[in-house]
């Protein structure tokens, strides 16, 4: 659906800008307004140029082909921007897909439109809109030199954990027998308690490369099934309790029994596991404290870790969830939080954070409450066999 858009709400892009006021005021009478929902195609790569674009509002990324029929994005567009220049200008097919990243409104004008008006433009419209274009030109080219590094990366990452995994697999495998031969040797509760704690380690040591390498892929497999998050937090505390009281942390979980969400629970664990463990070692003296909370609607469960700490430095707040970002730890990597954000996407789910210096910081994790008929089947059918 299409309608015209109002000529004060198009007169202060920087694309209108350009021009002097009769021809700014027939481009505004020109253009048509378009709404695209997330992940809406705007147009292909290899299609003949129709219009170019002015993006008003969320942003607009450009995906490059790459093999296996997947794609790269290789710039983004954002409020102010506008995008489509070369075809129109050129008449050649598009070198790139557009695709909404949120939801976006463009306004969009024709390129035979266009081109009658920029005949007869003066020359210094020619020139700004040629100096916007060789400053995105420099833009794209930056982004697109980020995204190669950044592959690169991954797949030395990829490689590393693959031969870590390789060599670990035997040694883990020995310590898994042995702790079977102490319990079988020693039935008392505590020796079974601890042989247990080895193995659900050693389990979650695995799954903790695994996930790597599977970030390093660009992929995240879910094993789905009903999880009560107030067991999951429990579970959590007693894999933690040795960690906590070494490094003399106060842990403490708050969680209503009602919340039961449909995830993954090794990786919810994984999630929560670096988001704490990150606290701990951000705690810059003994005494601190960190407290779990998990609360449910009809649509959503939110799970709130807050820590009294110093806070996250002013310095990676705004891309914490970016791979290998990290500061002032000596053996930190900068992939546990990138691998907690992929995690929680994978469930459609949002991870935020709040944090104020010296006073601690809250990570705030939102899950919906979907599927709720396979849920509800599984619990039935658990219940049944029970």
């Amino acid at each position: 659906m299409t309608t015209r858009y109002l000529e004060m709400d198009l007169a202060s892009h920087r694309f209108i800008s350009y021009f002097d006021i009769p021809e700014a005021q027939q481009l505004c009478d020109l253009a048509v307004v378009e709404q695209f929902a997330d992940q809406t195609i705007i147009f292909e790569e290899g299609e003949d140029p129709s219009f170019l674009y002015l993006v008003l509002e969320g942003q607009v990324e450009f995906k490059k082909q790459a093999p296996l029929n997947q794609y790269q994005t290789v710039a983004l567009a954002k409020a102010n921007d506008f995008f489509g220049e070369f075809g129109v200008l050129d008449g050649q097919p598009r070198s790139a897909r557009a695709m909404a990243a949120g939801q976006v409104k463009l306004a969009k004008i024709s390129r035979p439109d266009l081109m009658e008006i920029l005949s007869n433009a003066k020359g210094k419209v020619i020139l700004n809109l040629f100096s916007y274009i060789i400053h995105h030109l420099r833009v794209t080219t930056d982004q697109y030199v980020n995204q190669l590094v950044h592959k690169e990366k991954m797949e030395l990452v990829g490689e590393m954990v693959n031969t870590i995994l390789h060599d670990f697999r035997s040694p883990f495998t020995g310590i898994q027998l042995s702790s079977t031969m102490l319990k079988e040797m020693h039935p008392d509760e505590e020796t079974q308690e601890w042989c247990d704690l080895i193995s659900m380690q050693i389990q979650r040591m695995l799954g903790m490369a695994e996930e790597v390498l599977e970030f390093a892929k660009g992929t995240t497999v879910l094993y789905r099934k009903p999880v009560t998050v107030a067991k999951m937090l429990q579970h959590f505390e007693k894999l933690n309790r040795v960690y906590f009281q070494s490094t003399q942390v106060d842990f403490s979980v708050k969680a209503d029994e009602k919340c039961i969400i449909y995830v993954d629970e090794n990786k919810l664990i994984r999630v929560l596991q670096n988001l704490v463990g990150n606290a701990v070692e951000a705690f810059e003296k003994p005494g601190g404290k960190i407290i779990v909370t998990a609360t449910g609607t009809q649509e959503w469960v939110k799970i709130a870790i807050a820590d009294n700490g110093p806070g996250i430095p002013d310095a990676i707040r705004e891309h914490l969830f970016d791979a290998f970002v990290t500061y002032g730890k000596r053996s930190g990597t900068g992939l546990g939080t990138a691998i907690a954000k992929s995690i929680i996407d994978a469930h459609g789910g949002k991870i935020e954070f709040k944090s104020i210096p010296q006073e601690g910081t809250t990570f705030y994790i939102l899950l919906p409450q979907t599927q709720r008929s396979e849920m509800q089947a599984e619990v039935a059918e658990e219940v049944k066999l029970n």
